[in-house]
This record gives C-alpha cells, structure tokens and sequence, in this order.
C-alpha cells in the first residue's frame, strides 16, 4: 500500500513539475494530465536515468530527475499533438 501511494505521490510531484518548467499553470492545474505525464515520464523517464547512473531500480535523485525530465517530454509531445488536432 506505501507503495502504490509513493508512486501516485511521486507522479504527482513530477507532473507538476514538468507543468511549471514548461509554463502550463495559470490558475487551474490540470491535476489528471499532470499524474500521466508524471506516471509515464516516471517510468521511461526516471528508470532510463537510474540505469544510466548505474543506480539500478533503487530510489535515488537520479531517478527523481528522469521522471521529472520525462514528464517534460510526456507534456511537450502531448502539447504538440494537441496543438495540430486543434489547427
């Protein structure tokens, strides 16, 4: 169960994070498009960072800046493809 919510909690963070450093919060977060972007750049993200330090599937900032790093990727390819349904 402490895992399943670091996880949530961790997706979470760096969804957020990734909304700020690409400049998507206004007023109103987008709380669902943040936990995706964060669980997918997570998992691609955070796990390619570990394994290139040589961490492995531990916990370590390395992951925790992939996942962020990812969630970057996640929302900018989202935001592009939005953006030419909509043109």
């Amino acid at each position: 169960m402490f895992l399943f919510l670091f996880i949530v909690t961790l997706a979470l963070a760096s969804g957020w994070v990734a909304q700020l450093i690409l400049g998507r919060t206004s007023r109103r977060n987008n709380w669902g498009e943040a936990f995706v972007a964060g669980l997918i750049g997570s998992f691609v993200g955070g796990m390619l960072a570990s394994l290139i330090a040589g961490d492995g599937l531990e916990f370590r900032p390395s992951g925790v800046i992939g996942s962020i790093v990812g969630a970057v990727i996640v929302l900018a390819v989202w935001g592009a493809a939005r953006g030419r349904r909509t043109a």
